[in-house]
C-alpha cells in the first residue's frame, strides 16, 4: 500500500493520502482535485494527475499547466517514481512512502536492554516535565473531536505524542493485521528532511502480538547494526505500546529515539530511568484513546437498540454494563409470556399502485406512518421486531416481565388509533388518508435476538404471533380498528379503566388455517372520546352477541340494527342474518368459520 506524502515549508503545512493501487488522482491547490494542497501557490487547481500501479507511481502534468515538477533538481512533466522517491512543486515536496514497517531481522542486534512495563510498575514512576505534558495531553479530546476518520484521528494522535515525548525523534501508529503483517498507519518525524520512517515489525509484533503490553529495546550504538535496523535513521531505542489488543484491530503506538551522550546501559538519567516517563504518558495516551473508543462503542450499541428498544429497556441495558463492555445477555432468546401487537396500513396495495409513477413519495409517506406506530409502541414501553412492509410488529413482556404488559399494549394500539384519527382532519397532511387495523393477542413465545448466524434481529416468534397478524387481517372484515383475543378480553375487562379504554364482544370465529375457534373482541376508546359508544349501546351490541352465538337471530338483528349507523361493526353480523332470513342455520353452533385469511 503507497501513501502519498506533502510537506510544505510550514511543519502544520502536511497531509498524508493513501493511494490505492489501480486508482487515478488528480492533485491540486483547488478542492476540485483529489488531494488538494491549498497552501502551495505555484500549484494550478487542477496541476498534475498520479496513476497507482503495484511497484510505482507516475505523476504526469495536465494540460496547459505552466509550473513543472522538480525531480532530483531536474524540470519535468511526467516520471514515474518507486517506494522513497519524491517531487516537488514550488515550495511543497511530496514523498511516495510505501505503508510498511521494517522486516529485517533483529536477531543480530546487540540489544543493551529489552523491558516490558506493568501497570504496577508505571503507577510508580513519576512525570518528568509534568507541566508541559498535561498541556499537551489538554489537546488530546479537540483532537479526537475534530477528527473525521481513523487517518485524521491518528495523524492527530501521533503529533500529540511527538509534542509529548521531547526525546523522540519519530512517532507512528502501527497495526499488526489479520495476516501477520504490520502496517504503518500514520507516522511523525521531528526532522523532515531525515526520510521516511520505518518501525521495527519485529518490536511491534512482540507488543501487539504476544507480550500485549509496552516493550522497550535499546540497541548499541555501531553504525553496522543501526543499519540493519531500519532505513535512513540512526536512533538507538524504540518502544511500541498497544492501545487495543482485540481480536478485530490490534494497533498501538511505535516511539523512537536516540540515546543521550553519556547515558550508559542501565538508562538511567540522574539516578531515574531514562525513558519509563515516556512510557508512561504513552500508556496514558492510550488509556484515553480506548475509554473513547469504548464509549463510542456502547454508544453504537445503543443507538442501535434504541431504534427497537423503549427507554427503561435501554437505561437497563445501560445499568447492567456497568461501566464495561455491553452485557447483552439480557436481550438472549429465551420463553416468556408477551403481548403482541400488529399494525397494519389499510389500502396500501392500492395506494402503490396508484402511486406508481412516485414510488419514492410513497415509501416516504409509509415510512412516516410506521413511524407513528413505532413511536407509540416505544412512548408505552414495548419493543419493535419486524417491519414487514407497510406493517409494524410490537411485542411487550421481554426482557422484562410486567403485569402491565397487556394494558400498555392497549395503551400504544389507542394512541395509534387516535394519532391516525387526528390526521384525517389535514387534508395537507401526508398521512391524511391511513388508516390502520391493529391485532392483540397475549400468550407464550420466544422473543429476544433471534436470526441466523449473520443476521440477527430483536424479535418474538411463536403461535401468539400468528393469532395477533390473524386478529389484524379479521379487522378488515368487521369493520374495526382494534381486535383482541381473548386472553387480552378477559385482562382488559377486569383491569383497564374505563376512562383509557373499553372492550366489546364481537363475535366467536374460526379464522382461516386454524382449527380453535376463539371470541374476538374490539377494543374501543374511553368513555366520553368523540364518537365513542354509549355505555348504554355497548350494553345492546353485546346483548346481540349473545343471541346471535345462541341461534336467536331475530333477536339478534333488532339488537344490532338499532346501533348508531356510524357503527360499522353490526354490518358483519346482520349482514349474514339477513343472507339467512334471520334465521339461524339447522346445524348452528354459533361459530362463524371465515373463508379466508
Amino acid at each position: 500500500m503507497y501513501y502519498l506524502i506533502a510537506q510544505g515549508p510550514d511543519p502544520r503545512q502536511r497531509w498524508r493520502q493513501q493511494l490505492h493501487f489501480g486508482g487515478e488522482y488528480v492533485l491540486g491547490r483547488s478542492t476540485e482535485a483529489d488531494f488538494p494542497v491549498p497552501w502551495e501557490k505555484y500549484l494550478s487547481k487542477r496541476h498534475a494527475k498520479l496513476k497507482v500501479d503495484h511497484l510505482q507511481v507516475t505523476v504526469e502534468l495536465l494540460p496547459g499547466v505552466g509550473n513543472p515538477l522538480f525531480v532530483d533538481g531536474e524540470a519535468v512533466n511526467r516520471r514515474t517514481l518507486s517506494q522513497g522517491e519524491r517531487f516537488v512543486v514550488g515550495e511543497t515536496m511530496f514523498l511516495v512512502d510505501e505503508s510498511t514497517a521494517d522486516s529485517s531481522s533483529l536477531s543480530n542486534h546487540q540489544q543493551l536492554e529489552e523491558r516490558t512495563f506493568s501497570h504496577q510498575e508505571l503507577e510508580r514512576v513519576r512525570f518528568r516535565d509534568a507541566d508541559w505534558r498535561i498541556e499537551v495531553l489538554s489537546r488530546l479530546p479537540q483532537v479526537i473531536a475534530a477528527a473525521h476518520g481513523e487517518d485524521e484521528l491518528e495523524s492527530g494522535l501521533a503529533q500529540v505524542l511527538l509534542a509529548g515525548i521531547r526525546q523522540a525523534d519519530a512517532v507512528a501508529i502501527v497495526e499488526c493485521r489479520e495476516d501477520g503483517d504490520v502496517v504503518v498507519t500514520q507516522w511523525e518525524r521531528r526532522r523532515e528532511t531525515e526520510g521516511v520512517f520505518r518501525p521495527s515489525s519485529r518490536l511491534v509484533s512482540e507488543a501487539l502480538l504476544v507480550r500485549k503490553m509496552s516493550l522497550l529495546h535499546v540497541w548499541s550504538g555501531s553504525e553496522a547494526t543501526r543499519a540493519d535496523y531500519t532505513v535512513n535513521q540512526e536512533l538507538d531505542w524504540a518502544f511500541c505500546t498497544p492501545i487495543s489488543a482485540k481480536e478485530n484491530r490490534r494497533w498501538g503506538i511505535y516511539v523512537a529515539g536516540r540515546l543521550e551522550r553519556g547515558t550508559g546501559p542501565s538508562l538511567e538519567r540522574s539516578g531515574e530511568p531514562y525513558l519509563d516517563s515516556d512510557v508512561k504518558f504513552a500508556e496514558l495516551v492510550a488509556a484515553m484513546i480506548r475509554s473513547v473508543q469504548h464509549v463510542q462503542h456502547l454508544q453504537g450499541n445503543l443507538s442501535v437498540l434504541r431504534q427497537f428498544l423503549s427507554s427503561p429497556i435501554v437505561a437497563a441495558l445501560e445499568r447492567s454494563s456497568g461501566g464495561a463492555e455491553l452485557d447483552t445477555s439480557l436481550l438472549e432468546p429465551r420463553e416468556c409470556d408477551v403481548t403482541v401487537l400488529f399494525c397494519d396500513l389499510r389500502g396500501f396495495s392500492q395506494r402503490a399502485e396508484e402511486s406508481s409513477a412516485d414510488l419514492k413519495g410513497l415509501l416516504g409517506r409509509v415510512s412516516g406512518a410506521l413511524e407513528v406506530m413505532t413511536q407509540c409502541i416505544l412512548d408505552h414501553g414495548g419493543v419493535t421486531g419486524d417491519f414487514l412492509g407497510d406493517a409494524t410488529l410490537g411485542f411487550w413482556g421481554w426482557p422484562f416481565a410486567s403485569e402491565e404488559s397487556p394494558l400498555n399494549a392497549c395503551r400504544a394500539a389507542l394512541r395509534i388509533r387516535q394519532r391516525f384519527d387526528a390526521l384525517k382532519t389535514d387534508s395537507q397532511h401526508p398521512l391524511y388518508d391511513f388508516e390502520v387495523g391493529i391485532g392483540i393477542a397475549h400468550g407464550r413465545a420466544v422473543a429476544g435476538k433471534i436470526g441466523t448466524s449473520d443476521r440477527v434481529t430483536v424479535t418474538v416468534f411463536g403461535p401468539v404471533v400468528n393469532l395477533a397478524s390473524r386478529l389484524e387481517g379479521l379487522t378488515k372484515q368487521l369493520h374495526v380498528p382494534i381486535l383482541l383475543d381473548e386472553a387480552m378480553t378477559a385482562i382488559v375487562s377486569s383491569r383497564l379503566s374505563e376512562t383509557e379504554g373499553r372492550t366489546r364482544r364481537l363475535a366467536r370465529l374460526l379464522p382461516y388455517g386454524t382449527e380453535t375457534p376463539i371470541t374476538v373482541a374490539e377494543l374501543l376508546p374511553p368513555v366520553g372520546a368523540e364518537g365513542a359508544l354509549t355505555l348504554e349501546e355497548l350494553k345492546r351490541y353485546e346483548e346481540g352477541v349473545d343471541h346471535f352465538i345462541a341461534g336467536r337471530w331475530e333477536q339478534a338483528y333488532r339488537c344490532l340494527h338499532a346501533m348508531p349507523s356510524s357503527d360499522r361493526a353490526q354490518d358483519f353480523l346482520t349482514m349474514r342474518i339477513v343472507q339467512h332470513n334471520r334465521s339461524a342455520p339447522s346445524n348452528w353452533d354459533g361459530i362463524i368459520r371465515m373463508p379466508s385469511k
